[in-house]
């Protein structure tokens, strides 16, 4: 079955993320004589091909072996060495990421420092490709848009929790945008389970009516709308890989598929079936009709739909 998306970063918009590389690719091709011992002015990921790496992260041992991806935040000191007779090979890429080219996004996360990327088997291919095409000294386009790819990856993986205690950057807009952000994006990633809405409302640092109406202007629905939608959306992904509609209702939290049907239609406006014979046409040949007034229609329809009971 097609992987499902909807991880944490599912609901950021492309255009509220600023990533920059900072420098060209490190094309890392280290023998038993490398070592290094620095700290870096912006985040690093490194991550390993082949060989293996020890490293001491601030006074933390960690072991870097093929698959194995790491974050080295700024201002971490970091020791490196290779104490086998294999060479350890892999890339790191130093970087920013910020919402809006204003607030470092990664500071507000609680993320793992080091995992085993659980698609390693398809970022693989990936991985080498950027690094065998990094230019030496500049930052190409494709280069920009695969490695955040990669970065992704990553931080689903990764990922803990936001961290509640983190700083918001300044009072009023920017501060709201920050948590209406982190709210959607903590409903997005797991929108099947029971009062998540409700769990993301009480997370934020507002009184509870006045940021159900922030969410609302920002997102266009109330937060227990939008987990319907999101929902819907893997409800989606998943009919079209193959999945049946009792299956699908079963996997997405509802007893009764009829009840589960009557729920799609109505955030959606047509049934679980009608949606597959539109899926269907359109691998025959004709378009899906998923453009900016369907879009918008379906919308609005989500927007007048009532909670799931």
């Amino acid at each position: 079955m097609d992987e499902i998306e909807g991880g944490i970063l599912a609901a950021i918009p492309a255009s509220a993320l600023v990533l920059s590389l900072t420098r060209s690719a490190i094309k890392m091709e280290h023998s038993s004589t490398w070592s290094i011992d620095k700290e870096n002015p912006v985040d690093d990921l490194v991550i390993c091909l082949s060989g293996s790496g020890r490293y001491l992260i601030d006074g933390a041992p960690r072991l870097m072996q093929p698959g194995d991806a790491m974050l080295i935040a700024r201002g971490q000191r970091f020791q490196g060495w290779n104490e086998g007779p294999e060479i350890y090979r892999g890339v790191a890429q130093h970087f920013t990421l910020s919402l809006h080219g204003r607030h470092d996004l990664l500071t507000q996360m609680e993320l793992r420092p080091q995992v085993r990327l659980s698609r390693w088997s398809l970022l693989e291919p990936m991985v080498r490709h950027y690094r065998q095409s990094a230019p030496p000294a500049s930052v190409t386009l494709g280069q920009h848009h695969l490695f955040m790819v990669l970065l992704i990856a990553f931080i689903e993986d990764a990922f803990i929790r936001w961290r509640r205690d983190a700083a918001y950057p300044m009072a009023g807009t920017d501060a709201m945008d920050l948590a209406v952000m982190k709210a959607a994006t903590m409903i997005a990633a797991n929108p099947v389970a029971e009062g998540i809405a409700a769990q993301a409302v009480e997370a934020a640092p507002y009184n509870a009516d006045y940021f159900l109406r922030e969410f609302q202007k920002r997102i266009g629905l109330t937060p227990r709308k939008y987990q319907e939608q999101q929902r819907m959306e893997r409800a989606m992904h998943h009919l079209e890989a193959g999945m049946s509609v009792g299956a699908t209702a079963a996997e997405l939290g509802y007893a009764d598929p009829y009840y589960f049907s009557r729920m799609f239609k109505r955030m959606t406006g047509l049934s679980p079936r009608d949606h597959m014979r539109r899926v269907e046409r359109s691998r025959h040949g004709r378009l899906l009709a998923l453009d900016e007034p369907d879009q918008a229609a379906r919308l609005a329809a989500m927007a007048k739909a009532g909670p799931a009971g």
